[in-house]
């Protein structure tokens, strides 16, 4: 939907625990999305300086209420804007020339720190990350980096550091996280797509909580460079946006590997698969999360949602069929390479007293298991791939269909003066059903499913095997054309 389709909004009352609400600040109409960005400044009916000036105003008319940045580059970007027109108007065309877009705060940006949700003065960045060189490649306009939970670590964006990302459905509520700044800031429309990141769900589970598309691709189809193997190889980056075609875009220019990256499959072509026809496929739907020690099962209202999702691809012509994926102990894998990962980020902060406790924790138990505990942990991806991967091979599956959380958006607050191991649960218990695709290392795309009946949206996702991406982004452009999801904004 472009902004002249949308009608200007007010974002809702912002209530702090123990204080009156107060109003939120004028939210602008909502930006263009990335495809339709692109396709007026190459046809020369918007310009880059006026829709990066109109992406920074709204950022900061909303910064009060969602806070959904870190750091803005408002000086740098307006002066790239100014010369992506230059260069449009030259004729020179790239696939998002003059486009503005944002990345997370875990992603190296030269010239601002990467505090990735921790308190404290870190020195400025030297050079870009792989990943933003190749969208300055594209032709994309950063204006700035959104917020993250302290490491990536938990669902929710919040700290000390930065306060709370709100959810811009109801602001009383979580976008998810940890790429809950983008999350946050592609569904209030401050910019048309961002780059989330994802370890166990962080892309996944904020697209899901904030109505959105989400691609976690394939381990290595996105670079993480300067880190070879981020948080032992579960971490990959991934687009967020409101539409498949945005997010394909997003993906496309933004994939490749550095020279060092140690993983490195095939290109995919994901612009042309978000429009082709996928085929009638066998989806296996599993409501059954990995063994996690809350025995937690889907909300039921994420269950009538997911449910209605499912129907809606049995009327497209997919056979759907419930079906058991056989995780077995994946959690074993999961925790020593996760708790490792955070450790080795947590080591290199050069304030460790303004950790979160939970992070000290974290730093704690990693050092524990490291070495031949997480060597080991690694070394059984074989055969979970081989377990797991047989309810597409010997099942004949082509695609896996879950929820992407078992309950709605938390409050803001909800994980507030919670242990580690309190967190951990609560955690485990609300969101189970991502983190075994990490340890794979497989792509899933989250999917809006719709709406709880207070409003909150919940996500479904489809996950495929190896190197699957254009399958997953043909079936999920395939319901987007049928469920319009692109059509609904947060309220007014």
């Amino acid at each position: 939907m472009s902004s002249a389709e949308s009608t200007e909004q007010t974002g809702p009352a912002v209530q702090e625990p123990g204080r009156s609400p107060r109003p939120a600040a004028f939210i602008p109409p909502p930006a263009p999305g990335l495809v339709e960005s692109a396709r007026r400044l190459a046809g020369a009916t918007a310009t880059s300086t006026a829709l990066v000036a109109d992406a920074l105003a709204r950022i900061e008319a909303t910064q009060s209420t969602l806070n959904a940045f870190r750091h803005l580059r408002t000086e740098a970007a307006l002066a790239e804007a100014a010369e992506a027109d230059r260069r449009l108007a030259a004729g020179e065309r790239l696939p998002l020339l003059g486009v503005p877009v944002a990345v997370k705060d875990d992603t190296d940006v030269a010239g601002l720190p990467t505090h990735f949700g921790c308190d404290g003065a870190l020195p400025p960045a030297a050079s870009d990350s792989e990943a933003v060189r190749r969208l300055r490649a594209a032709g994309a306009v950063v204006v700035g980096k959104t917020n993250s939970c302290e490491l990536g670590q938990w669902p929710f964006t919040e700290g000390p550091a930065f306060g709370a990302t709100r959810n811009p459905w109801n602001t009383a509520h979580t976008p998810g996280g940890s790429s809950g700044g983008s999350a946050a800031a592609v569904a209030a429309g401050l910019v048309p797509a961002a780059l989330g990141s994802d370890g166990a769900g962080s892309v996944r589970i904020p697209a899901a909580w904030t109505h959105l598309v989400g691609i976690k691709p394939q381990r290595g189809r996105i670079s993480v460079h300067p880190y070879s193997d981020a948080f032992q190889g579960l971490t990959v980056n991934g687009p967020l946006a409101r539409t498949v075609a945005d997010a394909a875009l997003l993906l496309d220019a933004v994939a490749g590997a550095h020279p060092e990256d140690f993983h490195r499959p095939p290109a995919v072509r994901a612009v042309d698969a978000a429009r082709r026809d996928p085929g009638r496929l066998r989806i296996a739907l599993a409501w059954r999360p990995p063994l996690t020690l809350t025995g937690a099962g889907p909300d039921p209202e994420v269950r009538r949602a997911v449910t209605a999702l499912a129907e809606t691809l049995a009327r497209l012509g997919h056979h759907v069929e419930e079906a058991r994926p056989r995780y077995g102990l994946i959690g074993l894998a999961f925790v020593p390479r996760a708790t490792v990962g955070i450790a080795e980020f947590a080591a290199r902060h050069p304030e460790p007293a303004l950790l979160d406790p939970r992070t000290r924790s974290a730093l704690r138990n990693g050092t524990r298991l490291g070495g031949r505990v997480v060597r080991a942990a690694r070394a059984r991806e074989v055969r979970q791939h081989r377990r797991i991967g047989a309810l597409f091979d010997a099942s004949g599956f082509d695609v896996l269909l879950t929820p992407t959380t078992a309950a709605p958006p938390p409050g803001i607050g909800a994980f507030d003066g919670l242990s580690a191991w309190r967190t951990d649960l609560t955690m485990a218990a609300a969101c189970p059903y991502a983190w075994p695709w990490n340890v794979l290392g497989w792509p899933g795309v989250n999917v809006p499913a719709g709406f709880t009946r207070s409003g909150l949206p919940v996500g479904a996702q489809l996950l495929g095997p190896s190197r699957s991406e254009e399958r997953l982004i043909a079936l999920a452009a395939q319901l987007e054309d049928d469920l319009r999801w692109y059509e609904h904004r947060p309220p007014a």
